[in-house]
């Protein structure tokens, strides 16, 4: 057989098989080290065998037929100029099989900056359940802006808000894949975002009312620390997982004082929380059953307010939560039987009140509408209902930030307009004393002390 031909369609099929086990090469005219590789399968492959380093090396441009015998004599020729230039495309090649995958550089997020933020677990969560399901297996230099905003609009369609928050994510991941030096730019940069309306959705003392006698109703003991996280929270409106992470050590019972770290706040700094005398019963009741219980048990009493399973703290009190907001949803239907909502459920109640899916299947039935009662309400809004109170109760807005840990006034001035209702009562005092006066009614004026008569 001879070594060297021009290599052609022609040609490779006419060449002869080896014998088992074995292969051949054989070599083309014209292009050095341009050569077809055969094994006696069958299989065919076209190699180009070059110097670099001192030392000969064989890079491997294609398999036979799909690449074709043209399209593989034209990308040696290119190989050819490119190793006269002293590139060396199989380092090339090698360092593009080792260049870091989107798993890699979760992988590394979640290890080196993840752990310094208040939201880590979460980031963790977000990249398992969505974004490494589209980018994991893909290198973090190949992932483009258009990808990235195909993501985020496929995400928006059935979540808005978070899909914004996953390209935050992706925006930071890929900023520190500059800083490590994996790619040049960041494609999840001019990402257009969604609008996002904040939510103003406050709980009113009627509903709270009703969601304090839903949970004291419920005493399964299973759910007991996630009925004491949802009353700790309605208590002291903080974040939900500055509070699911608390430990007794931050608490002093004796002063009354929560001193929340700077690694667990989101504004990065010691966050020092007076305690209200309910917030503080109900730690001392909690405390004290919690060490009940472990000496019962012989062992440690957990770290954490509100222990979860393990030697973990509660990670989400999701499906607690719904069923807490449906009883008491429930309760406030039935709390106003002249309304359609109260209708129905007065005609399933018979010696306690029907569950939350039998109101809503028996309206399907008729085909009325339910009002939402309170299952339009999150979590993180009992923070918002707690600065409600506060802001209809007349305290400042800086009072209110301190209490709810804001470092930013604007962030505190979302609840300026729950001020009306107090300012409007401040403001009916002057303007009754004036009507009454223009009336010729009597009204009582304080005479101020010290004045002087103008």
């Amino acid at each position: 057989m001879v070594d060297k031909v021009w290599l052609d369609k022609k040609a490779i099929e006419a060449i002869t098989l080896p014998d088992e086990g074995k292969r051949i090469t054989v070599w083309d005219t014209e292009i050095p080290g341009f050569g077809v590789r055969v094994t006696s399968t069958g299989a065919k492959s076209f190699i180009l065998s070059y110097w670099s380093s001192r030392s000969k090396k064989r890079f491997k441009i294609g398999d036979y037929p799909t690449w074709s015998a043209s399209a593989a004599r034209a990308e040696a020729i290119k190989l050819r100029k490119d190793i006269d230039r002293g590139e060396d495309p199989m380092a090339e090649r090698q360092d593009e099989r080792q260049a870091p995958t989107f798993k890699d550089l979760a992988d590394e997020y979640l290890r080196d900056h993840a752990p310094k933020k208040r939201t880590g677990e979460h980031d963790r969560q977000t990249l398992d359940r969505h974004i490494l399901r589209r980018f994991g297996g893909q290198k973090v230099a190949d992932i483009t802006h258009r990808q990235v905003e195909i993501y985020h609009r496929d995400r928006s369609q059935d979540a808005p808000t978070q899909a914004n928050r996953e390209i935050a994510l992706l925006s930071k991941m890929f900023a520190l894949a500059i800083k490590w030096g994996y790619r040049p730019d960041n494609p999840a940069k001019g990402i257009e975002r969604n609008p996002e309306n904040k939510r103003e959705r406050y709980l009113s003392t009627e509903e709270i009312s009703h969601l304090l006698d839903a949970m004291n109703k419920h005493t399964v003991a299973a759910s007991r620390h996630c009925a004491n996280l949802i009353r700790f929270l309605l208590l002291t409106g903080a974040r939900r997982g500055e509070t699911m992470s608390a430990t007794w050590d931050q608490v002093d019972l004796e002063t009354g004082v929560w001193i929340k770290p700077s690694s667990h706040t989101k504004q990065k700094k010691t966050h020092r929380v007076p305690l209200s005398a309910p917030a503080l019963a109900l730690l001392v009741d909690m405390k004290a059953k919690a060490d009940a219980e472990a000496k019962k048990a012989n062992e440690e009493p957990s770290k954490f307010l509100f222990p979860g399973r393990g030697k973990d703290h509660i990670t989400s009190p999701k499906k607690y939560w719904e069923m807490i907001r449906e009883r008491a949803t429930v309760s406030l239907w039935a709390s106003k039987p002249e309304t359609t909502a109260g209708k129905l459920v007065a005609e399933l109640t018979i010696d306690d009140l029907p569950e939350h899916r039998k109101v809503v299947a028996w309206a399907q039935i008729k085909g009325v509408e339910l009002p939402a009662g309170i299952t339009d309400v999150n979590v993180h809004d009992l923070r918002h209902s707690y600065a409600s109170i506060l802001a209809s109760s007349g305290l400042s807005l800086p009072i209110i930030g301190q209490l709810l840990g804001h470092t930013q006034t604007q962030t505190t001035a979302r609840y300026a307009h729950l001020f009306d209702d107090p300012l409007r009562e401040a403001t009916n005092r002057v303007g009754s004393l004036l009507d009454g006066l223009a009336s010729g009614r009597s009204a009582e004026v304080t005479q101020l002390k010290g004045g002087r008569n103008g």
